[in-house]
C-alpha cells in the first residue's frame, strides 16, 4: 500500500483546484451539474450510485477519486461489507491492477474512518 493520507489528499486536491473552478466557471457549473444529476437518487439510490463510482475509482486507478467516493461513502453509512463486496466485483472484473487498487480503498477507508 502506499504511504497516500486519504483526507490529506482530498483536501489538497480541493485547494489545489479551487483557482481553476474559479477561471473556468462555466465548466466546473457543468460538471458539477452533471455530477449531482447521475448521482442523485432515482432508481439507485445515492449509497448505490457511490459503490459504482467506487469500482470506476479502482479500476481506473485513481487515488482522488477513491478518496472523494471513500469519504462519501462514509457519511452514507456504508458498511464494510458492501464496501468490500463492491471491491470483491471490482477486482473480479478488473483483475490484478483493479486489487491493488483495492488496497488503496482499503486503506481510505480506515483512513476516513479515523
Amino acid at each position: 500500500m502506499s504511504d497516500t493520507s486519504y483526507p490529506a489528499l482530498t483536501q489538497s486536491i480541493n485547494h489545489h483546484l479551487a483557482p481553476f473552478r474559479k477561471s473556468q466557471q462555466a465548466t466546473m457549473q457543468g460538471f458539477s451539474a452533471m455530477a449531482g444529476q447521475a448521482m442523485a437518487p432515482g432508481a439507485l439510490d445515492a449509497k448505490q450510485k457511490e459503490l459504482i463510482a467506487l469500482a470506476i475509482s479502482v479500476s481506473q486507478r485513481c487515488g482522488g477519486c477513491i478518496g472523494f467516493h471513500v469519504k462519501a461513502l462514509r457519511k452514507l453509512d456504508a458498511t464494510r461489507e458492501e464496501f468490500e463486496e463492491a471491491l470483491g466485483v471490482t477486482v473480479y472484473m478488473g483483475g490484478g491492477p483493479a486489487l491493488m487498487y483495492a488496497a488503496e480503498a482499503l486503506q481510505a477507508w480506515e483512513q476516513f474512518a479515523a
